[in-house]
């Protein structure tokens, strides 16, 4: 079943790149006591999450932060590794913190799974965004596969 508004984002662990290498980050720590933008992309370096999705998160963030956003947060179902080299390649710091969720198990405790298998790309998460306060779900985009709409920071920064 989908997460939907209301409902508290699932406890699991993610990994994001810190000072010293790999290091998991739990969706708790995450999310508690804050207000997080938090969207999530198909894959790092692909063509949409890297020329929109992420650049407009990225282009956007002071405006995010000036509206109650405490931090913006993007996960894909990649490896730590790869989400490292895009944070890099996309010049996030300071503006987009970027977590793997390599083993799509948020992905899949949210019912957010997009099945690509066959195209070469295996199970990934569904390209959303939502805001949540304290761990709990206030806002919720899901874009259909293979379009690029209502997920966008233009579009959440409206519902703020």
């Amino acid at each position: 079943m989908t997460i939907k508004v209301g409902d508290k984002i699932p406890s699991v662990t993610l990994m994001h790149m810190g000072a010293d290498g790999p290091a998991g980050i739990s969706t708790d720590e995450l999310f508690g006591g804050k207000t997080v933008a938090f969207f999530g992309v198909p894959g790092a370096f692909t063509p949409t999450c890297s020329a929109k999705h992420l650049p407009g998160f990225v282009e956007n963030a002071a405006a995010l932060k000036s509206k109650g956003i405490d931090e913006i947060v993007c996960t894909s179902v990649n490896d730590v590794f790869v989400m490292g080299a895009w944070a890099k390649d996309q010049n996030t710091a300071g503006t987009v913190t970027l977590v793997a969720d390599g083993d799509a198990e948020f992905t899949k405790a949210a019912g957010l799974e997009l099945d690509l298998t066959g195209k070469g790309l295996g199970l990934r998460n569904e390209r959303f965004s939502m805001v949540v306060e304290d761990g709990v779900v206030k806002a919720l985009n899901i874009d259909p596969a293979g379009s690029f709409d209502k997920t966008s920071a233009e579009h959440l920064l409206s519902q703020l």
